[in-house]
């Protein structure tokens, strides 16, 4: 037992099955099934979480029925051929140590009719909430063939070696439309009463026992919506779960927050709180006899699970995005070194970022996530030559490469020009929120330490500063910088925006880095429509700037929508007052305000402000490399001086340096 974490390394039975400590990977749609079965990609992302430690593994959904298709690479539903494919997915979860879980969903009305190509069904025919179409009230045939769908699935994950089944009725899928009196409307059998709404849930969960078996572990996934009155309440859901755990029909039951009617809590960034799941587990764990309560969303860390548990608020927590950003979370707690786990930064960007773009998910800061079988996990193989490797730049791509390299046994001398590591990504650390950089930053100092990495601070290397008979493998990573014209892409034939030279003209860089002192009022410019722009602004609002931001898309965020933090982030910057303008380019600055030009109308405006900040599309510092090939020295250049991107590009093109030395 951890001396540090002795709950959260305390042994539990389920069902006649021993989880040997109480982290649970829990269910999340991974999405990189190949044909509808899982393939190498899916077997060594859960395999690499088995090895990492955690104790139960529940695999992505499994839709029962044609109609609960929602993503491109959903698993094949109601096809014994998944059988083989499972196995071996089975096989290498419960080779590692875990409990192997399957889930089992149907959407309802919140189907994707250009995955599934099947009408949407639901109890009484509201519209979708997951994309624009309405759904077909069910008959009661429909009814008895979605219930048969779910038993069947069962029967097949049976088959396949799982040890049991998580049946979804969380978010306001399937089974949830049927127990919340919004919107199951139904005057038959299957609506009104407690007993009618929940007649569907007790009906699958008796007949998966009845079909798999006593030794067979079903579990049951809620979620928590309290800021909507459409969803049901706590207290609504602590009865619903009451009698179903009465009537002996579950082994456990996990909550999550957020739903299909509350979308931004259902993967919750850095914006929200963190724990979001555990006042419903709670709950009820205050109702439950003889049901397992497991504490989900937001749930990070070691501490933040040590910690519920101690409450006394759920027996077992799931740690999910966690667990994607570090595999060994519960091998490196369970060793009493919380310290070397890679903390998740609540970002989404690359997760529900990707999963919401239909690929497949990976992680900002762990690029070995989905590529485990093609990178050995997120482990690494000591090399039989070790070279002399020179990484020059601190940033993303910079701290990876030297991170990788080093743990591959090469000698590696990191040289970055400032005062600490982190590049442009150390400001990103210092907007309102996002202290959860700051912590990973912190970890790669503290990774690099332990493996002999000579960092040298304040180090501006040129080309003839570099001895080609000391150094084995250059790797440049000297970041991106703003151009300062105030180009913009909407406006593509003027190249520096007329009037800069009148002053109070600073880029985020510099806002960040407080090297600019801005006015009162504060127009920003945001052509990116991420973290950059937005993060600064709601900076520059939170230190009582009046802040209005200009941009050519339709809505603050673009970019954000993808990772489910546009809304949150809107919100708020409206409670700091933050005003905007969208579908607008900036023609001109005056020093003391700027046109603005509207793209739908073609009108002009004059917007007043003290102080332009530009947040435009960063250059490459690349200007190292043709010195470096002149002086034929070899080189190769990552992160963004190849060429400005998002973080995780940066991240994986360090891991990939590092892996090719």
């Amino acid at each position: 037992m951890s001396q540090k974490f002795p709950r959260l390394f305390s042994p539990l039975r389920i069902r006649g099955h021993t989880l040997r400590n109480r982290i649970v990977f829990g269910a999340h749609t991974a999405n990189m099934a190949v044909e509808g079965v899982p393939a190498e990609r899916h077997v060594a992302y859960y395999a690499e979480r088995a090895m990492g430690g955690a104790a139960m593994i529940v695999v992505e959904p499994m839709p029962v029925h044609a109609a609960a298709v929602l993503t491109q690479r959903n698993f094949r539903h109601s096809d014994d051929a998944v059988i083989p494919h499972f196995e071996k997915l089975v096989r290498a979860i419960k080779q590692n140590g875990a409990v192997a879980i399957q889930q089992l969903y149907h959407v309802g009305a919140n189907g994707d009719s250009d995955n599934s190509f099947h009408p949407h069904w639901s109890p009484s025919g509201l519209p979708s909430y997951h994309d624009s179409d309405g759904s077909h009230p069910m008959s009661e045939a429909e009814i008895w063939e979605t219930i048969d769908g779910f038993v069947a699935a069962a029967r097949r994950c049976r088959a396949a070696g799982f040890d049991g089944v998580e049946i979804w009725a969380a978010y306001l899928g399937m089974i949830d439309q049927f127990w919340t009196p919004w919107s199951n409307r139904r005057e038959d059998e299957w609506g009104g009463s407690l007993e009618n709404r929940t007649r569907m849930s007790r009906e699958i969960l008796s007949r998966i026992r009845e079909s798999c078996g006593d030794d067979f572990i079903i579990g049951l996934a809620v979620s928590d919506e309290p800021d909507v009155k459409a969803a049901l309440q706590r207290d609504e859901l602590a009865e619903i779960v009451q009698l179903h755990d009465a009537l002996g029909l579950i082994d456990y039951v996990t909550c999550g927050s957020g739903g299909y009617l509350d979308f931004y809590k259902l993967m919750p960034t850095f914006i929200y709180p963190e724990k979001l799941g555990v006042d419903l587990a709670a709950c009820l764990k205050k109702v439950v006899r003889t049901a397992v309560v497991i504490a989900e969303s937001h749930i990070r860390t070691p501490e933040n699970a040590e910690t519920v548990l101690g409450e006394g608020a759920s027996e077992l927590v799931s740690i999910v995005r966690g667990q994607i950003a570090d595999p060994h979370l519960a091998r490196k707690a369970s060793e009493g070194r919380p310290e070397d786990i890679r903390g998740c930064i609540s970002c989404n960007q690359m997760c529900w970022g990707r999963r919401s773009r239909d690929y497949w998910i990976s992680c900002l800061i762990n690029p070995s996530a989905g590529r485990e079988f093609e990178w050995n996990g997120d482990r690494f193989i000591k090399t039989s030559d070790p070279k002399r490797v020179l990484v020059i730049g601190g940033g993303p791509a910079g701290l990876e490469a030297a991170r990788t390299a080093a743990e591959r046994g090469h000698g590696v001398v990191l040289s970055e020009a400032g005062t600490r590591l982190g590049g442009n990504f150390l400001l990103a650390g210092l907007q309102p929120r996002r202290a959860q950089i700051l912590d990973l930053l912190a970890w790669y100092e503290r990774q690099l330490e332990k493996l002999g990495v000579d960092i040298r601070l304040n180090s501006y290397v040129e080309a003839n500063d570099i001895d080609p008979s000391e150094v084995d493998v250059v790797i440049v990573a000297t970041g991106s910088y703003s151009p300062e014209t105030g180009f913009q892409k909407a406006l593509p034939t003027i190249d520096v925006m007329p009037g800069l030279e009148k002053g109070g003209v600073f880029t985020v860089e510099e806002i960040m880095a407080r090297q600019a002192r801005p006015g009162k009022r504060v127009l920003l410019l945001d052509e990116g429509g991420g973290w950059r722009g937005c993060g600064t602004a709601w900076k520059l609002a939170e230190d009582g700037h009046q802040v209005t931001i200009a941009t050519p898309d339709p809505l603050v965020g673009k970019e954000l929508q993808r990772t489910a933090a546009d809304v949150p982030l809107r919100q708020a910057l409206k409670k700091l007052g933050v005003q905007w303008t969208t579908e607008v380019s900036i023609v001109e600055w005056h020093g003391n305000g700027a046109t603005v030009l509207d793209h739908n109308t073609g009108e002009r405006n004059f917007l007043e402000a003290d102080s332009l900040v530009m947040a435009t599309t960063n250059r490459p510092m690349d200007w190292l490399m043709p010195s470096l090939f002149e002086l034929g020295i070899p080189a190769r250049q990552i992160g963004d001086c190849a060429a400005p991107r998002q973080a995780p590009y940066a991240f994986y093109e360090g891991r990939k340096a590092g892996l090719e030395i």
